[in-house]
């Protein structure tokens, strides 16, 4: 009987911490009808996870970010693309870090993630501090969360309340990686398809893409632009010819894919709305980027022009955008497991 008291407490504290952060954020919907809805719904998360069973995990992540970020800015973007490329396969599990071994096919093969996600030493890093603090305790899937999280505000960026208790998945989906994932040059409708896929809308895309407000790219990400946009050996017409002729500069025609430019030149390590500014003014460094003006969907124009205009509404915004982003398919409970190290499975 007095199982079933504990139980019954454990349910009614746990609906009270998600119903109270479902009013805060009315962007996310939690609910307890067992029902799956990506980017949203049922998900048992809440940010009060490990406030008993690691109370100091936060403070951990962040002393060892603080360090990499401090040794080298660009380290910001890379965790928080972590972050992304992990929650649109298969859900916020950690599936991206397993490494190839006799029953994993590493999703870090994938075209979207060879020679391009980086930052595992910094997310080990932080596991092992975890590990000795905390055993068995805070999952790979939430570090991640945790260092997207920290990784913005220790650029300037919002802060947000982090649902938290994602535990680890035992499968990774090197085909859910190559198809789920966006790649630089897509065109607008098919962004808008593969957000909608994760139950993210028009909205969350742009914000989210607001996250290239730091970090680099990559020579091959953008070449096309410069060279041959169209298929007829033409640069992209919509890029502003001063910047144009920069970037050129640092992607030569042939050779030099593993160069790297800005995605925003103006403030590359500082997380503010710069990046929808240049956007505006011809200079916005990815297919992915400039299509959100000039696709001809009225909606994700008018959204890069609002942000462009208001740097808090953007940042509002973003934070909304990456609790429902984190929020996909997490595992809870009985499912997945909490890796005692993020490579492998138990």
């Amino acid at each position: 009987m007095a199982f079933f008291k504990v139980l019954s407490s454990f349910f009614m504290l746990t609906a009270f911490l998600s119903s109270t952060f479902s009013l805060a954020h009315p962007g996310v919907d939690f609910g307890w009808d067992g029902s799956f809805h990506p980017g949203g719904g049922f998900s048992g998360l809440f940010p009060g996870f490990y406030q008993y069973s690691c109370p100091q995990a936060n403070d951990i992540v962040l002393s060892v970010l603080e360090k990499a970020i401090a040794k080298e800015p660009r380290m910001a973007a890379s965790l928080l693309r972590l972050h992304f490329h992990d929650c649109f396969v298969q859900g916020c599990d950690a599936s991206i870090l397993l490494d190839d071994s006799a029953s994993i096919v590493s999703e870090k093969g994938s075209g979207p993630n060879k020679n391009s996600v980086r930052g595992f030493e910094v997310i080990d890093e932080i596991k092992a501090k975890l590990e000795e603090a905390c055993p068995q305790t805070v999952s790979c899937a939430d570090i991640l969360a945790l260092a997207a999280r920290g990784s913005t505000v220790l650029s300037g960026g919002p802060f947000w309340e982090l649902p938290l208790g994602r535990r680890d998945s035992k499968t990774a989906s090197l085909t859910g990686s190559n198809n789920n994932i966006p790649a630089p040059n897509s065109t607008l409708q098919n962004l808008i398809t593969l957000f909608k896929r994760q139950g993210l809308d028009e909205v969350d895309l742009v914000a989210l893409s607001g996250g290239h407000t730091i970090g680099m790219a990559r020579c091959v990400t953008f070449k096309q632009r410069l060279y041959n946009q169209n298929g007829d050996n033409q640069p992209d017409e919509t890029l502003e010819k001063a910047y144009y002729n920069g970037l050129k500069s640092v992607c030569p025609k042939s050779g030099g894919d593993n160069n790297i430019s800005p995605l925003d030149f103006a403030s590359p390590a500082k997380f503010d709305n710069t990046y929808f500014k240049l956007i505006l003014w011809g200079r916005g460094l990815l297919t992915s980027d400039e299509v959100l003006l000039t696709g001809n969907v009225d909606k994700t124009g008018e959204l890069v022009r609002r942000f462009a205009e208001d740097e808090a509404l953007f940042l509002n915004q973003f934070a909304t955008s990456m609790v429902k982003m984190g929020n996909i398919s997490p595992l809870t409970a009985l499912n997945g497991e909490i890796r005692t190290n993020c490579h492998r499975i138990n």
